[in-house]
């Protein structure tokens, strides 16, 4: 039986979406035990998720104000790798994945595969999938050598089930003996503002991009948006633009969403930004360029102007709303 070990996040003391993608990643390898790792402040309970067992890391500086530096956990998941002898590491693609996941992997003397959208094990080995060539194209790589492997998987590549299936054991792992002091020097933390659903949890976006022509449509976006209880996104053009803020980015250098509907106004749907939604259930594209390759991966399609088309689609909403 092979032995998977994921790095879990919380939110709003809740696993996150991410987590329960990684556990469903897991349980898609066949015959696997399923360990996940919860780290914070002293004071966090560990969530019920769909696990075997659940280890909770409780230290003053693995608390949100100092996950800037990533040292610490670094120092406490690497040690819990250790100790435990998992087979694989799992990650969900985040700013801190892409700083804990390499250092744990040098530690351990073990192969790094990063923003990947699948994992198999074929034999004793483990296969991963991930986009290559800007997103044009998918490869499959094996990693050689029998682990610990550690491997950040992009968020929406798998389904998120929520049920607990089975009653975890919950094992408290002291980190404090293995955490060394900081080489970083915390200096200030930037939260980003927060309303409504976060866009990576949003069963719907609507987004829009180059082809708005400027910010001022993005105030439909919005509403249309809130309308439908989703959350704004956008592509590079519109954000490096300046016409909204890159949080909202969606993309192969942004966010990487699943949503039920994935709705795009004046997106054109370059392979870059495609990586970031083709796991969407349902993409709805409106644009005037009816040669725009965002139709090739569309359900449903409109040619046609924006201007005219969203504001109808506010008013049909608000009718049935």
């Amino acid at each position: 039986m092979a032995k998977a070990l994921i790095a879990g996040e919380l939110s709003n003391g809740a696993a996150s979406q991410q987590t329960l993608e990684l556990i469903t990643a897991a349980r898609s390898i066949g015959d696997v035990s399923v360990s996940v790792a919860f780290s914070g402040a002293p004071g966090i309970s560990a969530p019920s998720v769909p696990a075997d067992r659940i280890y909770v890391l409780e230290h003053d500086r693995l608390g949100e104000s100092d996950t800037a530096t990533f040292d610490a956990a670094t120092d406490a998941l690497t040690a819990l790798a250790k100790e435990t002898q998992p087979d694989v590491v799992l990650f969900s693609r985040s700013d801190s994945s892409s700083v804990i996941g390499p250092r744990m992997a040098a530690r351990l003397n073990a192969a790094f595969a990063q923003d990947c959208t699948a994992i198999e094990l074929n034999g004793d080995a483990f296969v991963v999938t991930r986009p290559v060539y800007g997103g044009n194209a998918n490869a499959r790589f094996k990693l050689n050598g029998s682990g610990p492997h550690v491997i950040s998987l992009r968020p929406g590549s798998y389904e998120a089930h929520s049920a607990p299936d089975t009653t975890s054991e919950v094992i408290h792992f002291d980190p404090a003996p293995h955490i060394g002091d900081s080489r970083s020097t915390l200096l200030r933390t930037v939260q980003e503002a927060q309303e409504g659903v976060r866009l990576e949890d949003a069963d719907v976006v609507v987004a829009g991009g180059r082809g708005l022509g400027g910010p001022e449509p993005f105030t439909q976006i919005a509403e249309l948006a809130n309308l439908l209880g989703g959350a704004v996104g956008a592509s590079r053009a519109a954000c490096d633009a300046g016409w909204i803020d890159h949080s909202s980015q969606v993309g192969l250098t942004g966010k990487s969403v699943s949503p039920r509907l994935y709705l795009s106004f004046g997106i054109s749907g370059a392979s870059q930004h495609m990586a970031g939604c083709s796991s969407s259930r349902n993409i709805v594209a409106v644009n005037t360029d009816p040669e725009a390759s965002i139709f090739g991966d569309a359900r449903f399609g409109v040619v046609g102007d924006f201007s005219k088309v969203l504001p109808a689609l506010i008013s049909a909403v608000r009718d049935i709303s």
